[in-house]
């Protein structure tokens, strides 16, 4: 099955917003009236500073009134995804996988697994060995010990097997501004650090990866290339 790449560059949140629900739109409509086989797509971006809360999250999670915000110069927004609040910012890959899941024979709860897993084996190709935590959405480093911080968030949205939102990859990116939200319900185990914690790789991050799209025993292999070379360690909250 052929999955398109997309990338976006550096774009500013509402305008992916807008064109996400675009292009998640006309899957849908065109699914519902049979319209032939929906495109797979991939689109990778990056955002300016944003938060963003999730359908069910609570505002009181955003710990920044607004006037700091500007100060800050960042952004809110309370959109219809999954989870409750995060942080986009710059030296931060975020994915948004424009799907058919059904035609990939996955559902909602084994294609978040398949990002998950897709993660966890990037990363290892880096050798920064990542897991996931039991109870919690997302990849983890250290995520069995008291050290467990998040280096991969994930929120999404599903109507009739489209999809849309995704997941966010902390790679250099500028983690007090996490310090500024009560993130994903999951308080209670994120380290926050002055210092980034991240560790070096050889290249920095400017090659051909491979996400793995998994399900049970079969693989779709989605192919993109990063040439964000200033992008040189992985962090993790």
């Amino acid at each position: 099955m052929e999955i398109g790449f997309i990338d976006w560059g550096l774009k500013d949140y509402a305008a992916a917003l807008q064109e996400q629900e675009t292009i998640f739109n006309d899957k849908v409509r065109r699914k519902l009236l049979s319209e032939g086989d929906i495109s797979q797509d991939f689109i990778v971006c990056e955002h300016p500073n944003v938060y963003t809360l999730g359908k069910h999250g609570k505002e009181s999670n955003l710990l920044a009134k607004e006037e700091f915000l500007k100060k800050i110069n960042a952004s809110f927004y309370h959109i219809n995804r999954g989870g409750d609040i995060t942080y986009h910012g710059p030296g931060q890959i975020v994915g948004y996988p424009s799907l058919d899941i059904d035609a990939l024979g996955l559902t909602l709860r084994t294609y978040i697994e398949t990002i998950e897993e897709s993660v966890i084996r990037l990363m290892a190709e880096y050798s920064i060995k990542c897991e996931r935590l039991k109870g919690a959405t997302g990849v983890w480093l250290d995520a069995h010990s008291p050290k467990a911080r998040k280096i991969c968030a994930i929120g999404v949205k599903a109507s009739r097997g489209i999809t849309m939102h995704g997941f966010a990859l902390n790679v250099n990116t500028k983690l007090e501004y996490f310090n500024y939200i009560n993130p994903c319900r999951v308080v209670y185990i994120v380290v926050y650090f002055t210092q980034k914690p991240g560790r070096r790789n050889r290249q920095g991050f400017q090659s051909t990866g491979t996400f793995v799209i998994y399900n049970n025993d079969w693989y779709c292999n989605i192919f993109f290339n990063i040439t964000w070379s200033r992008y040189r360690t992985f962090t993790a909250l």
